[in-house]
């Protein structure tokens, strides 16, 4: 129990920066009951001094305070209601920021297991339950617990010993709407677990609708879907049943306390024990409690479902970060731009070793490239390096300084990166390039597109550089893509290059282009680069050959292909066709040439 209450304590914590809201909130609701409760006290007087007796004065003036008290009542309702609405919404503001600063926050291995659906599940369907509670939900929620407060005290007031029997299917009530927030509250935290799962399953769906597509498998995916909404829909029809049998059970025990108060009450007034008002005015109490108590059972729905939706929310926010950036962290203006391995160990959680006692030094302005079978660590190893996992053993220096006493975007402002499937925002091709420098001119943004050999087809689209590419680029090839993304590393200007040089979706020309602007690129900069083609390791100035992530060679390409080993093996089966076609490509141009001299020659005679 006390663990359900610390989520609707932590929740109601995100009211506390708005108290004056709060006040104003609480006032005008805590005005408000004690008018409703002063209702019943008026006609009881209109009816033991005015119809009792047969004075209309006493009507006339009953009747002019309700309508004093309903103008009242309408103007602390709309401060009621207007800032309970405030704060619900300013709550469900603070909460969406929050949530969306950890996802954030959080390193490359919690996204790594984390599913995109469920995230946006959790930051809009469970948010938007929550907020409801927060703020209006749990203002009404106290709203009636004081009327049902105040009509007991008021009815004990008017008459002890009846007040006390009809306080008894009161209490019972009370007891009925606990029980049932106990039972609901567990199933509408299986409902939004259950729409997390729906909402990922669309979204890899949506994701992936060209392969969908191409393998005509589009009843394959609605019949995933649709097992997964059923599957939500039973959880649902779960949490309706339940509450459909409790809610008439409200009712019934609200009517019993009214059968209570007319079967004793009755005989009491015509033994001239108790008024006409006074009864008129007990049973005024309970029926006003009909609404609310109907209401309660709502409101409990309500803080059930909002505890398991917070829950939800707040286990994103608590998730540990792996990647903590210590409160001294250095900050560094300028590099150098030297990388250093020592000893590095890796493995990912629950996994087996993907990094093993690897060391290397990149100095300022080499290019070293990782090659490898798939599964080898050459990703691992690039990602230890802007720090996106800590490594479990050893240590990752630049210019001498282990990345876990940097500060994180000092690190990273250092640091570009190319990689095989670069990601482009739904913005225009301008905003792209400059998403690491938004403060760079458009001479800036062009020059850096010219040097990425981009400008051209940049300005071959009628918007230009203002093109909107779509959701990840849809617009724009793959190769137009890529040059995309080096024009947005060149604009940065880092000096420490991640490069995955894999062309291998791309026609010649495009590699050409690409291979052009990633020669401009890499100029001056420290380099690391998993490499799949022969010119980038024969320029290379250290090949790390990486096998069950161990470093098994170094050295370059002239010194690996002289000795036996896994380089040699790679170069044989996959390097040589590549040297082959390239020396090919030479003779067709030398006796394009020489073909070219000749004709010169015989025409010039």
């Amino acid at each position: 129990m006390s663990g359900r209450l610390a989520v609707y304590r932590r929740l109601l914590g995100y009211l506390r920066p708005y108290w004056r809201q709060v006040v104003l909130a609480y006032a005008a609701m805590l005005l408000a009951t004690l008018l409703n409760l002063a209702v019943p006290q008026i006609i009881k007087t209109a009816i033991d001094r005015g119809l009792a007796v047969g004075t209309a004065e006493m009507l006339y003036w009953a009747a002019a305070i309700i309508l004093l008290l309903a103008v009242a009542r309408g103007v602390v309702a709309f401060a009621h209601r207007f800032y309970g609405e405030w704060l619900t919404h300013r709550v469900a503001y603070d909460l969406r920021n929050d949530f969306y600063a950890a996802v954030q926050a959080l390193p490359f291995a919690f996204h790594d297991k984390a599913q995109t659906g469920d995230l946006m599940s959790r930051a809009t369907s469970d948010i938007t339950e929550t907020e409801r509670f927060a703020g209006i939900g749990i203002l009404d929620l106290v709203a009636t617990i004081l009327l049902m407060v105040g009509v007991s005290i008021a009815m004990l007031t008017e008459n002890l010993w009846l007040a006390i029997l009809v306080l008894i299917p009161l209490a019972a009530l009370t007891a009925t709407a606990i029980y049932f927030g106990n039972t609901i509250r567990p199933m509408f935290h299986a409902i939004q677990e259950q729409m997390g799962v729906l909402s990922s399953t669309m979204q890899e769906s949506m994701t992936g609708i060209g392969v969908v597509k191409a393998f005509a498998r589009e009843e394959h995916e609605l019949e995933k879907f649709e097992t997964e909404n059923q599957r939500w829909f039973v959880k649902r029809y779960a949490a309706i049943k339940t509450w459909a049998n409790f809610w008439p059970l409200f009712t019934f025990i609200l009517s019993t306390a009214i059968l209570l108060i007319l079967g004793l009450g009755g005989p009491a007034v015509l033994r001239g024990e108790m008024t006409v008002g006074s009864l008129f005015a007990m049973i005024s109490y309970v029926l006003m409690l009909n609404a609310p108590v109907s209401h309660l059972g709502f409101l409990v729905n309500m803080a059930a479902t909002a505890g398991a939706s917070a829950n939800r929310v707040f286990e994103i926010i608590d998730t540990p970060s792996e990647v903590v950036e210590a409160p001294d962290a250095l900050e560094l203006p300028k590099i150098r731009g030297e990388i250093r391995f020592e000893g590095v160990g890796f493995a990912y959680a629950g996994g087996t070793a993907a990094l093993e006692e690897v060391s290397f030094t990149a100095q300022p302005g080499q290019v070293v490239a990782l090659i490898g079978p798939t599964g080898s660590g050459k990703s691992t190893v690039i990602n230890l390096i802007p720090r996106f996992y800590d490594p479990t053993r050893g240590r990752v220096l630049i210019d001498g300084h282990d990345v876990r006493t940097l500060q994180l975007k000092s690190l990273r402002s250092h640091i570009g990166m190319v990689l095989q499937a670069p990601f482009l925002f739904n913005a225009t091709i301008a905003e792209n390039i400059a998403y690491g420098r938004p403060d760079a001119s458009l001479e800036e943004i062009e020059a850096a597109a010219k040097a990425a050999a981009a400008h051209k087809f940049i300005t071959s689209f009628p918007a230009g550089y203002a093109t909107v590419v779509g959701e990840r680029g849809v617009t724009l090839s793959g190769g137009q893509k890529q040059r995309i993304a080096i024009a947005r590393a060149i604009l940065r200007d880092p000096r420490i290059l991640i490069l995955d040089d894999s062309t291998s979706s791309v026609d010649t020309e495009t590699e050409h282009l690409i291979q052009e602007a990633l020669a401009v690129l890499m100029q001056g900069r420290t380099t690391v680069i998993i490499a799949q083609r022969l010119l980038t390791l024969k320029n290379a100035d250290l090949i790390l050959v990486l096998d069950k992530g161990r470093v098994v060679q170094r050295g370059t390409h002239e010194e690996l292909l002289a000795q036996p080993g896994l380089y040699r093996e790679i170069y044989d089966l996959q390097l040589k066709d590549q040297e082959e076609f390239m020396t090919q490509q030479g003779s067709r141009a030398l006796n394009g040439a020489a073909v070219m001299a000749t004709t010169e020659a015989v025409r010039h005679g």
